[in-house]
């Protein structure tokens, strides 16, 4: 296969396994528009409800803001690595501490988390569809049919998401202004944001690992859409315009309906708001989400397979594979058993986005041969294995996830797992 070939072959396969050329990259509004697509979601009101419903407005404000800037910095310095290579996160991991091994287990790690939280938002969607409808559709039937809709819309890679959320923001927008105006109708704005919490259960820091654990899988996936972005200003604008309108926004919103309705179920909250159109636009927003979880699925999935058995699939049909067996799964209720599995691979995930910063920008232990690969559009012929510090750091990582559960628990895992790398690299190199 010649160049001009391996370009085609590329291209049409998403540049999964390759850098995105700068003639192939989105403008801003397009980038902006599936990163704040990934934010306004059904499961970002049910966080602003939690947090509504168990703190008073300005305590949840400042949880959503602490909690937001982590997510900003882990977002904006991942992704933009991930805007000057062209490389999706998985496949960046392999030139910033995780090497080929590594890099695989990245990628298959992601791409089963994401998998069952694609059949759990499937799941969502199916249900609400019912309800709203007031038939006795079965639930198989609807499930399978809504998650093949958006395994097909993902087959057409970034310009799928991107048509899939010209569609569905919008109307999502629509939903928000309703439910606002209907609230404030009712109650005053003075009285929502001055009242106690319907029950204080929540104490800051928890409510800060809440908003921080709500997202943090997407922030580390971030390069899988700035690899699109034409500059690094673009970057930071996509990070701090979808984060401030996604997490500060929706969640405000939803603190403010907790406290209105002294619920914090938030279905119940959008009906009494807006009506069964309200909830149909929010269960359709979890269309843009799931969207995004099977890209970054099918991404991780196809590294994997390339790093493990040399095996380049194309990212379309892993999508079409990944997305029947996701939409299975919910129509099964398998994806009921594996939410337990799902909270052991939250704790890993943290610490991928520590090393991987750490080595990129601090110890810059590949960015030469990337830097000379990036100039001719190619990726860097040589690739270590793994290196035991990674493995160690990533491990102690995960360990403080599990057993450290005062402070900021993202927050102490990411400390700790770049302190941990960074020593250890330190100690490893003087040898």
């Amino acid at each position: 296969m010649n160049k001009e070939e391996q370009k085609v072959v590329a291209q049409v396969d998403d540049f999964s396994l390759s850098r995105v050329p700068m003639d192939k990259r989105q403008p801003l509004w397009q980038v902006l528009a599936i990163q704040i697509g990934g934010f306004v979601a059904l499961s970002q009101f049910m966080l602003g409800a939690e947090l509504g419903y168990g703190l008073d407005f300005k305590t949840a404000v400042i949880a959503t803001i602490l909690g937001s800037v982590i997510l900003e910095v882990i977002a904006f310095y991942l992704g933009l690595a991930g805007q000057k290579e062209g490389l999706p996160t998985s496949l960046l991991a392999k030139w910033a501490g995780f090497g080929t091994v590594g890099s695989a287990l990245v990628g298959v790690a992601f791409a089963i988390s994401l998998i069952g939280w694609f059949g759990i938002q499937n799941s969502n969607f199916a249900a609400g569809i019912i309800t709203i409808s007031g038939q006795h559709w079965p639930f198989g039937v609807v499930a399978t049919i809504t998650g093949l809709l958006v395994t097909l819309s993902v087959i057409f890679g970034f310009k799928g998401l991107a048509w899939t959320t010209v569609i569905s923001l919008p109307l999502f927008l629509v939903m928000i202004i309703m439910a606002t105006a209907n609230m404030l109708e009712g109650h005053s704005l003075n009285t929502l944001v001055s009242m106690a919490a319907p029950s204080a259960k929540l104490t800051l820091t928890t409510a800060i690992t809440l908003v921080t654990g709500n997202f943090i899988i997407g922030a580390i996936i971030m390069p899988d859409i700035t690899r699109f972005a034409k500059s690094g200003k673009d970057v930071f604008w996509v990070t701090v315009v979808g984060t401030t309108i996604g997490e500060l926004g929706v969640n405000v919103l939803g603190v403010l309906m907790a406290h209105a309705t002294g619920t914090e179920e938030i279905l119940p909250i959008i009906y009494e708001l807006t009506g069964s159109l309200g909830i149909l636009l929010v269960i359709t927003s979890t269309l843009k989400i799931n969207d995004i979880n099977l890209y970054s699925a099918s991404l991780g999935f196809v590294n994997f397979f390339k790093q493990v058995f040399k095996i380049d699939f194309n990212r379309g049909g892993v999508t079409l594979v990944v997305g029947i067996f996701g939409t299975i799964a919910s129509v099964l209720g398998i994806i009921d058993k594996f939410a337990g599995f799902l909270t052991i691979l939250g704790i890993v995930f943290p610490p991928i986005a520590a090393i991987i910063f750490i080595d990129y920008y601090v110890l810059k232990r590949s960015r030469k041969i990337l830097d000379e690969s990036r100039r001719t559009g190619t990726l860097p012929s040589y690739t270590e294995t793994m290196h035991p510090v990674t493995l160690v750091a990533w491990i102690a990582g995960a360990a403080t996830g599990y057993f450290v559960t005062w402070g900021v628990q993202s927050f102490t895992v990411l400390i700790v797992s770049s302190v941990v790398y960074y020593v250890g690299m330190k100690i490893f190199d003087k040898r």
